[in-house]
């Protein structure tokens, strides 16, 4: 029986191409996946029983739709700002219902509000997704994804990612010092407890490089005791709460040491070191310096310095959120993330290490 050929090729090995290239869509852009707790979460806490949530005014008063989005943030956060610095639509949070088909193809927001690397981290939150389901989370994405690109081209799209983890501080303001004498405070001794808690981070980046990422940003914790909400509590004329302040700089040096003996493991750059302390230190120690009249007060709180309890519509909220360094008694305002994002961007290796992020995308787009 004769076979039809077209410019010489058998017409059924056309079809089976272009049924394949059909089914599969071909994956242009670089994908972007977050993982990590409230400076990072964009929305998946708002699909949560939770008290961790940031879904009703003032939160998103400065975003393009002037409503809350989950966000702790008066605007865009640092993924966002990430996204549009790669060019490519913010990633949905995981638990929205609108990521699915191509939308997949950019990414995934696993974060969540009060998580930390411990799994009793933020227990007064109850329902929040903490990083054994952030990362099984991720598995299942790529199981939905092989559905639509097929398995190899997943492989592919996740190897090929930015991953930007964000963990550490809720371990200390929500949990270890979360009230005098919590059960993690009697049970370590701060220097022990700091050893304990990079010995479990390192097991949780280590399941995200067997998941398939190769290329991860890991933000250090900012200067703790200098939030709002520390300094309300904890400060007496201002200055930035002492023990809290101990306990990053205990964690940040053995989280980038800790990053180094991966790298050195795995004979790879894979895991970037982002000096957060560093980016917030500069405009929270120089403030005028940066455009802001306050790194003290939070634009949105009540108490002292703004910095005790939630932002509500009935809180105090500054006219120009532009001016505050902080949103909120724990976050950054949106202009402070955009400085915070154009250090990831451009900075020294003081800032990011080995390399920062456009060396990052230029050297990774030749390849």
């Amino acid at each position: 029986m004769a076979v039809a050929t077209f410019y010489g090729l058998p017409f059924t090995i056309i079809l089976s191409t272009l049924v394949l290239a059909t089914t599969f869509p071909s994956v242009t852009a670089r994908a972007f996946f977050v993982f990590g707790d409230s400076l990072v979460d964009n929305g998946n806490n708002n699909y949560l029983a939770t008290s961790a949530r940031a879904d009703s005014p003032p939160y998103g008063i400065d975003y393009p739709t002037h409503r809350p989005t989950g966000r702790f943030s008066n605007g865009f956060n640092m993924p966002d700002l990430i996204s549009q610095r790669m060019g490519a639509e913010p990633t949905l949070p995981y638990l929205n219902p609108q990521l699915r088909g191509q939308r997949l193809l950019v990414g995934a927001n696993f974060a969540s509000a009060g998580i930390g690397i411990l799994n009793d981290t933020g227990a007064q939150f109850a329902n929040i997704i903490r990083m054994p389901l952030q990362l099984e989370y991720f598995r299942q994405y790529q199981q939905r994804v092989s559905g639509l690109i097929g398995a190899s081209q997943t492989k592919k799209l996740v190897k090929n990612a930015l991953v930007l983890m964000t963990l550490g501080g809720n371990d200390f303001v929500n949990n270890y010092y979360l009230v005098p004498f919590s059960a993690r405070s009697r049970q370590y001794a701060l220097p022990n407890y700091v050893r304990f808690i990079i010995s479990e981070y390192k097991k949780i980046l280590m399941k995200l490089y067997n998941l398939g990422a190769r290329r991860v940003l890991v933000t250090g914790t900012g200067p703790l005791g200098c939030v709002p909400a520390e300094l309300a509590q904890r400060s007496q004329n201002g200055e930035c709460a002492a023990e809290l302040q101990r306990a990053a700089q205990l964690f940040n040096p053995q989280l980038y040491q800790m990053l180094d003996d991966l790298n050195s493991k795995i004979g790879s750059h894979v895991f970037i070191k982002v000096n957060s302390k560093k980016m917030h230190s500069d405009f929270i120690s120089d403030p005028r310096a940066y455009g802001f009249v306050s790194s003290k007060i939070a634009c949105c709180g009540q108490g002292p310095y703004n910095g005790l309890g939630l932002c509500t519509q009935l809180s105090n909220l500054c006219a120009n959120r532009d001016l505050y360094a902080f949103w909120d008694p724990f976050h950054p305002s949106e202009r402070a993330n955009k400085i915070i994002v154009e250090q990831m961007m451009t900075g020294s290796t003081e800032y990011m290490h080995p390399m920062n992020l456009s060396t990052i995308l230029a050297l990774d787009s030749q390849n």
